[in-house]
């Protein structure tokens, strides 16, 4: 069941209905509304005053097509102004149907071309140990069909096999994928060294619970289940 107490979660519906449009992707925002708010409320360290700073936390939405979930929960953490989500995909709007880094605050990487999450999350890993920075926490967030994608394999072979504990993907799962894998998609990252947690993709504490346990030395997958698309 859904835990919905945490202050503003319930006003998400709201925001997400103030986005219109004939190519919104509901089903998107939908999947992703639950884990998008335990992220940014309970386990991410990012906030408008802390987002330049070389140490935070990052989160990447790899799955950016329908990304108005994604908008809503950067409106009530502070990052958007509410009086922009009803104008969002105009010409003058920073709010696109792809979240675009380069127009909006907030939002680390240009998303929507699927694929390319996992990586971007991979080499910022990277450069935040070259720096010295080893507990900001990399977080970035597929759908189950953009498992698809051949570079997410590549990506989970090297996470796996270096060792990377501040990463960490979420895969929401709302068999959507074309083909599934043998095992289930937990059973493809663990093969590959990654420790593995499939939990309720509604359940706002067992998310929490799944976020934050301990993986020391090896990158983490949680793989939440939803509703089946359509």
């Amino acid at each position: 069941m859904t835990t919905d107490t945490m202050t503003g979660y319930e006003d998400l519906p709201r925001l997400i209905s103030l986005m219109t449009g004939d190519e919104k992707h509901q089903a998107a925002a939908e999947s992703t509304v639950d884990v998008l708010w335990v992220l940014y409320d309970r386990v991410l360290d990012i906030t408008p005053e802390t987002f330049r700073e070389p140490g935070r936390d990052r989160f990447m939405l790899s799955k950016g097509h329908g990304p108005m979930a994604y908008y809503a929960v950067l409106t009530k953490k502070g990052f958007i102004r509410e009086d922009e989500l009803a104008d969002w995909t105009s010409a003058e709007s920073r709010l696109g149907h792809h979240p675009d880094r380069a127009r909006l605050s907030g939002a680390e990487i240009a998303s929507g071309s699927l694929g390319h999450g996992l990586p971007l999350a991979i080499g910022t890993v990277f450069g935040l140990r070259a720096k010295g920075f080893r507990d900001a926490k990399v977080v970035t967030l597929i759908g189950d069909a953009e498992l698809d994608e051949g570079s997410n394999q590549e990506a989970i072979a090297v996470a796996g096999r270096i060792g990377m504990p501040q990463l960490t993907t979420v895969v929401v799962d709302n068999s959507s994928a074309t083909h599934g894998w043998p095992g289930g998609i937990a059973r493809r990252f663990e093969v590959e060294g990654w420790e593995t947690r499939t939990v309720d993709g509604r359940d706002h504490e067992a998310l929490y619970e799944a976020f934050t346990a301990p993986h020391p030395d090896r990158p983490l997958a949680v793989v939440a289940t939803v509703e089946r698309k359509g």
